[in-house]
């Protein structure tokens, strides 16, 4: 079995081609919580497949979590997605990629340059505070799409200097906290200068940190946005696997454009030859 292994700003992916693969659906889960598993596969954050298209766009994205879990986008997986699509043919330089939380428009800028449209906050809770072990945490709500991708925007100075255990401890934490019913991704960040942030995402799926979040950066950008503290036009994140830049676009007080744009990065090209592994 073929695959192509990418990453974009330090999110690793596997990628196959269920076009040509035609693998069952319901193997697909198994298939990721196999392959991810960083020691005895493959590894990567996600499992990404190429399928065929059911709404009118170029093709779909399928996207499982390295527990299995099927989730609704992914921003970087986006743009690697995008690339891969392009590279094989699949799509031009400009292309719609069908997500389970809706159509998704990317386009090529470079070789490895790649530009997609985020899908639009659907919801928006900008004064949001949650409180874990007695304290409380200034927090925005966003959630990407419908259905909505939901993320926890949370400010925290100096998250760089905490030891990794508390870090993990609170990122867990307020990721199964109870105001946000459909779990979170958690995204801390601290504003370092003029449209400049640090970010760090703790991933639902994942139930780690890691070295991006495409969706993550764009509901932060979102949040400090429409709060004013930051202007929208390419904002730059730095997260721990490079750097993001986002834009978004205000219309009567609510964000109507929200645009990734980052690097990608063939890092493998192979075949499967798992042992362990076995899809009938």
């Amino acid at each position: 079995m073929q695959f192509t292994k990418m990453q974009g700003a330090g999110n690793d992916f596997i990628v196959i081609n269920n076009l040509e693969l035609k693998i069952p659906l319901e193997e697909l889960p198994q298939m990721a919580s196999r392959l991810c598993k960083r020691g005895l596969s493959i590894g990567g954050n996600a499992l990404m497949v190429v399928d065929e298209p059911t709404t009118g766009g170029d093709f779909k994205m399928r996207f499982y979590n390295a527990d299995g879990s099927i989730a609704e986008m992914c921003g970087n997986g986006a743009r690697c997605i995008a690339r891969y699509a392009y590279e094989h043919k699949i799509a031009g330089e400009s292309m719609t990629i069908e997500t389970v939380a809706g159509d998704v428009l990317a386009w090529r800028q470079s070789k490895r340059l790649y530009k997609i449209k985020l899908n639009r906050p659907e919801e928006v809770r900008l004064d949001y505070p949650v409180e874990v072990d007695g304290k409380e945490y200034e927090c925005s709500y966003i959630e990407l799409g419908n259905p909505g991708i939901p993320h926890a925007v949370v400010r925290l100075n100096g998250f760089k200097e905490l030891p990794e255990k508390e870090l993990f401890d609170l990122g867990k934490k307020l990721r199964y906290h109870s105001a946000f019913p459909k779990g979170a991704n958690v995204n801390f960040y601290e504003i370092v200068g003029k449209d400049l942030i640090l970010e760090k995402t703790f991933e639902r799926g994942v139930e780690d940190f890691t070295l991006a979040c495409g969706t993550g950066s764009g509901s932060v950008v979102t949040a400090l946005t429409l709060k004013g503290l930051v202007s929208g036009k390419n904002v730059k994140l730095t997260v721990p696997g490079g750097e993001l830049f986002v834009d978004a676009i205000v219309e009567k007080g609510f964000i109507e454009d929200l645009y990734l744009i980052g690097d990608t990065n063939i890092v493998a090209v192979g075949e499967i030859t798992d042992e362990d592994f076995i899809v009938s």
